[in-house]
């Protein structure tokens, strides 16, 4: 494994109460570049608040969050976002009523904020950085189409592609395979795979199927500490793993 300062994102004795109860306690997490991290463990491990914690949606009350070196513990979340990290949620945030093209269009990291809106142009540039992404999140045929008549698997697809077009460094992927069909999952599969070949993905995920194809390493939650961190095999082989979590 890479020094602490190769680390793309360190997390170092993290931790966050709410009303007394320590949702995530002293909780320690090295991601390297260009890698697939998944998190797994039962319900209320966790799992989803180290993402909210990462992101800025919600504040730690100790420990360190390190990107790219930096310290973003306590920076507002579209700072978080500028710096390079996208989050994608559970549920797909898209615009229903737009078609993929302008969901894509609006995402380009130009239009933001309002002086970005009245700026912003159809480059050439944009127009192809839209057609690429589109292609990976394989929706290039469906450009025109209206994102609500889309499957629920298209939609979570055009959600990472949204994440996409920002380019960022790290993705964060909230069970992003839940409620697909076989196929979809097989093709989100590839999707993240090769996503990785250029940045950071860390997935939280409850299909030990779907993790065996894409995880470079796993960690293990449990009440909110890490019980276990490893290859796939070596997790699932773990004794306290299997009681806790895989046995039921």
């Amino acid at each position: 494994m890479s020094k602490p300062a190769d680390f793309l994102l360190s997390v170092e004795s993290l931790g966050v109460s709410f009303d007394g109860f320590k949702a995530v306690d002293g909780f320690n997490f090295y991601l390297d570049r260009n890698r697939v991290h998944v998190i797994i463990g039962p319900n209320g491990a966790g799992k989803t608040t180290v993402l909210d914690l990462i992101c800025g949606k919600t504040k730690a009350t100790s420990g360190s969050i390190k990107f790219k070196d930096q310290e973003i513990r306590g920076l507002a979340e579209h700072k978080i976002v500028r710096a390079g990290i996208g989050r994608k949620f559970q549920n797909p945030s898209i615009y229903e009523n737009l078609t993929v093209f302008e969901n894509l269009e609006i995402s380009h990291p130009k239009g933001r904020g309002v002086f970005g809106c009245l700026m912003f142009r159809r480059t050439e540039e944009v127009l192809g950085r839209i057609r690429a992404v589109a292609e990976d999140v394989a929706l290039l045929e469906l450009l025109d189409t209206e994102a609500g008549i889309l499957s629920h698997g298209q939609k979570q697809w055009l959600e990472i592609g949204m994440l996409l077009m920002q380019d960022p460094e790290l993705l964060m992927l909230d069970e992003p395979v839940a409620g697909m069909s076989v196929r979809e999952r097989e093709a989100t599969a590839k999707l993240i795979k090769k996503i990785s070949g250029q940045r950071s993905v860390i997935v939280i995920e409850h299909d030990m199927e779907f993790v065996k194809e894409i995880a470079d390493r796993v960690t293990v939650m449990h009440l909110g500490k890490i019980l276990a961190e490893g290859s796939m095999e070596h997790v699932q082989a773990d004794p306290k793993v299997i009681e806790v979590y895989i046995g039921h």
